[in-house]
């Protein structure tokens, strides 16, 4: 008895860790990838090399930020919420501190993230006194049962989770407040883009997404665009890949650019540079915008349309590179 007892535990021992490894702590494989994006658009080449330098500098930063987690075994959720998170407190960029303004001379937040683990996902749309909306984004994935949180609901759970809050002056900078007064003498859609975002995958083989944005400059209040809807602007699944999208983003809502990607290597074997590709530059116009992307397989790419793309990348394979133009 004690004999049989005994050889029914072994199977039942060997069957969980063959067929239930999520109930096993997975081993740390050692590699990464991580891939970043400050916005596609069209940045003079001619830029002074001081503000040239400020931008690959602050993409190095944020790079190293997320690098690092992922290199001491963080997850890849971590690492995309933090690289995000320091973007949104540069005001070089559109998103959080030194984000556009709408037409009301105001910033209205957007921002999303996505677990490829299990597909779980949060947002906020329309915030205008959450420090960091990518944070908050985060908490709704955790903490609540829902997706998407906009405006003052958005705010108030953030009050309920503890996030910083501000006074909505401390996102406002001069630079914005010009470019505000530009498009509306000139009806001119700024197209530096600075949209932020994060797309990485851990030793563990988990895939993140995240994406933060201000918006454009001189939209209408209340305008949402791709940033914080998950499919449009951002996307994980551990079966494929990650993405976070740059843009134009009515346009990116409309073709669902991130899941498409996705469901083009599920459905149709294509690579992740195939798949991208595909949407880039087959269904969205000339310089409508950019994607950043991770695979499973730890492949990564960087896709635009436009002239120019803040971006960069960092593998375990020693890969470390940020870039501005093609």
């Amino acid at each position: 008895m004690k004999i049989l007892t005994k050889k029914i535990c072994l199977f039942l021992i060997f069957f969980l860790i063959l067929f239930l490894p999520g109930v096993y702590p997975q081993q740390p494989n050692g590699k990464y990838t991580i891939v970043i994006h400050g916005g596609a658009g069209e940045l003079d080449p001619n830029m002074p090399e001081e503000t040239k330098s400020a931008y690959l500098n602050s993409l190095s930063a944020a790079l190293n930020i997320g690098k690092k987690i992922l290199e001491n075994g963080g997850s890849s959720l971590d690492a995309v919420e933090q690289v995000v998170r320091y973007f949104e407190d540069d005001s070089l960029f559109n998103a959080g501190k030194g984000a556009v303004f709408t037409s009301e001379g105001k910033c209205e937040l957007d921002a999303s993230i996505m677990n490829g683990k299990d597909l779980s996902s949060g947002a906020v749309t329309g915030v205008t006194i959450i420090k960091n909306p990518i944070s908050l984004a985060r908490l709704v994935m955790d903490k609540t049962p829902h997706v998407l949180f906009a405006g003052r609901g958005a705010e108030e759970l953030g009050k309920k989770f503890g996030v910083d809050i501000v006074d909505p002056s401390y996102f406002l900078t001069s630079q914005r407040r010009e470019q505000l007064k530009k498009y509306m003498k000139e009806k001119e859609i700024n197209k530096d883009g600075n949209t932020v975002g994060c797309v990485a995958i851990d030793q563990y083989g988990n895939i993140a997404a995240s994406t933060s944005t201000g918006g454009l400059t001189g939209k209408m209040p209340g305008r949402v665009g791709d940033s914080p809807l998950i499919n449009a602007g951002t996307y994980a699944n551990n079966n494929t890949c990650g993405v976070s999208a740059t843009g134009q983003g009515e346009l990116f809502i409309r073709n669902t650019v991130s899941f498409n990607i996705s469901a083009l290597i599920e459905y149709k074997n294509m690579t992740l540079d195939n798949a991208a590709n595909e949407m880039i530059f087959n269904r969205l116009p000339e310089g409508s915008g950019g994607i950043i992307a991770v695979d499973k397989n730890y492949n990564y790419t960087l896709m635009f349309n436009t002239s120019s793309m803040l971006r960069g990348a960092a593998t375990s394979d020693g890969i470390m590179e940020v870039k501005i133009w093609k």
